[in-house]
This record gives structure tokens, C-alpha cells and sequence, in this order.
């Protein structure tokens, strides 16, 4: 396998609530609530090889996009470390964030709350590479115009506002900004979900066709298990904070291993497999205020033992390139 270009080191993100002043109060009175701490991200670790895309699969609430911001810069980690190329991506400076590359661009999941309305999309897409030198303000006008030809726009267009596209043609507009600053990495936090089916396979024809004309990285971040299949060299299947399962695309559909995983899979019509009943998963996903003990999945999970209640389940490599996160791998739930 190449030389990873990304490397998520035992990554965990959590976001402590503070009390507030009326809290702080009561709390004098002995009435107060504590501090919560939301564990979104817990003890991940991935790396990517340069050219690859790994697909980040879940249900709302696992952590995946709070990882994805990791990845971009946009959050530091609580524990552990990500390196891209050999260097940090972005560091801690007292309460605020500092990104320390341009290298790694996010397309975030609405075009149009990532778009300000105020500003023409020419202004938009020019604004990162001339604020870093990346193009000269003089030649911007001219890069923008190759940008949005790039991606299926009309160059014309560049002097619109947002308001005056389509929900399709805001994504190309956040696909053309991200590809301004000259990426290796693009995190795309679901960029087709708000989208119509027809536009979602525009959209991502488009990305596929960028990705080999750029030799582009990418995460690709999506609940819809079909779309991953159609982009992803590799999926992490992540459940409250964790990766439970980690495979090549075409194996994880053919065989997928993990009970979660599994349970995913069995959930997603069909056609032409007759009359079915599809049954969702059991419970809901818990609250990562409060996570389980032991493995996270086990107050859903029908094969669960009392091993999985007191231990958590390390990834563990099942195969060539295969990795999943339960005790029925390596001897048993008792």
C-alpha cells in the first residue's frame, strides 16, 4: 500500500458544557448542574494513502462529521494526533483553532449555509487563493472563470449570488472554492443529502471525474450506503465515536462482519428481492453524554454477552486489510 498521506493517531474529541451563570447560582444553593462532557469522538485511528478515498459511514450522532472537522482543521483534538504529510494540521491557540494548511479543504453538506449570501461567487471562490498567494488578485478574475468551467458552470455566472442557483449548482460552487486553494485532501461532509437523486449523481460524477484529473485524496462522510459503494476505496463503518469496522469496499458489501455493520446493511431496500419485511436496528444509539460500558453497541445488539458489557472490543485485523471491533472475533461474549 503507499505511503499514508493522512494519519489519525488515536484521535478523541470531546466537548465539555459549561455551567451557565443561573447554573453556577443554583449550584451555590446547592441546586446547580455539573459540567457535562459529550464524547464525540473516541480513540480513532486511520490512516490514508495518498489518491484514496475512505468513505465515513454511520448514523447521525456517531461522530463522523465531528472527525471530518478534525481532519480539515476546523477542531483540534482533545487526545491523540492527525498528520498530513508529515505535519500537524492544525494546532491550539487558547480557545480558538489555528489551521496550519491550505492543503486540506472541507465541502460541507448545504451550499448554501456554506456560502455567503452578500458576496458574488466569483468573489467567493477568489477570496482563499488571493488571500494566500496562491493566485495573484490581478489573474483572479481568470482562474475563477477556469474554476467554474471546471465543475459545469457557466463562467458568466461568477458575478451572481448564491441565491440565484440551484442547490446543485451551489455544491459545484463549494467544490470550485475548495479546488481554488489546490488541495490534496478534500473532507466532503455528505455533499449530496439536501440534493435531488438526479443532481446527487451529478454531483458526484463530477467529483469522481475531478478526483482522476487532480489525483485527489478524499473522506467521504455519508449515512446513504449506496453512494459510498459508488465512491469509496475503503469504508469506516463508526458507531458513537468508534470505528467499528474497516474494510475495502467491495468486501465489506459482499461480507460485512461486524453486527452493526450487518444490521446497516439489512436495513436498506432493495429491488427485486421480492416481498421483504425490513426491521431497523433495535433501541436507539445512546447518548454520548453517557456512553455504555464495554462495547458501545451492546444494548442493541442480539448477540451480545457479558463479555461485551465489560470489555470494549479492539480493532482487530480479521483479514487482509479487514479490520472489525467484536468479541466474536476473537473468542466468544461469555
Amino acid at each position: 500500500m503507499p505511503a499514508a498521506l493522512l494519519d489519525i493517531d488515536h484521535v478523541s474529541k470531546r466537548f465539555v458544557k459549561r455551567p451557565n451563570l443561573g447554573e453556577r447560582i443554583a449550584g451555590l444553593l446547592g441546586a446547580g448542574r455539573k459540567a457535562e462532557t459529550v464524547r464525540a469522538v473516541t480513540d480513532v485511528s486511520l490512516t490514508v494513502a495518498k489518491g484514496e478515498v475512505v468513505g465515513l459511514v454511520g448514523e447521525s450522532g456517531c461522530g463522523k462529521s465531528t472527525l471530518g472537522r478534525m481532519i480539515a482543521g476546523i477542531y483540534t483534538p482533545s487526545d491523540g494526533k492527525i498528520v498530513f504529510d508529515k505535519g500537524p494540521v492544525a494546532r491550539q491557540q487558547g480557545r480558538r483553532t489555528q489551521k496550519l494548511t491550505t492543503r486540506v479543504q472541507m465541502i460541507h453538506q448545504d451550499p448554501f449555509a456554506s456560502l455567503n449570501p452578500r458576496i458574488r461567487i466569483g468573489d467567493t471562490v477568489a477570496e482563499g487563493p488571493v488571500a494566500h498567494n496562491i493566485v495573484k488578485a490581478r489573474e483572479a478574475d481568470t482562474y475563477v472563470a477556469d474554476l467554474l468551467g471546471r465543475v459545469g458552470l457557466d463562467p458568466s455566472y461568477r458575478r451572481r449570488f448564491p441565491h440565484q442557483f440551484s442547490g446543485g449548482q451551489r455544491q459545484r460552487i463549494a467544490i470550485a472554492r475548495a479546488l481554488a486553494m489546490k488541495p490534496d485532501l478534500l473532507v466532503l461532509d455528505e455533499p449530496v443529502a439536501s440534493l435531488d437523486v438526479s443532481i446527487q449523481a451529478q454531483v458526484l460524477n463530477l467529483f469522481m471525474d475531478l478526483r482522476q484529473d487532480l489525483d485527489l485524496t478524499g473522506i467521504f462522510i455519508s449515512h446513504d450506503l449506496g453512494v459510498v459503494r459508488h465512491v469509496s476505496d475503503r469504508v469506516a463503518i463508526m458507531y458513537l465515536g468508534r470505528i467499528v469496522e474497516l474494510a475495502p469496499t467491495s468486501e465489506l458489501y459482499a461480507e460485512p462482519n461486524h453486527p452493526y455493520t450487518r444490521a446497516l446493511f439489512e436495513s436498506v431496500p432493495r429491488i427485486g428481492v421480492g416481498k421483504k419485511s425490513f426491521r431497523p436496528i433495535a433501541g436507539e444509539i445512546p447518548s454520548p453524554l453517557h456512553p455504555p460500558s464495554g462495547c458501545h453497541f451492546h444494548p442493541r445488539c442480539p448477540f451480545a454477552g457479558p463479555r461485551c458489557r465489560r470489555e470494549t472490543p479492539p480493532l482487530t485485523a480479521i483479514g487482509p486489510g479487514r479490520f472489525s471491533a467484536c468479541h466474536l472475533n476473537t473468542g466468544g461474549t461469555d
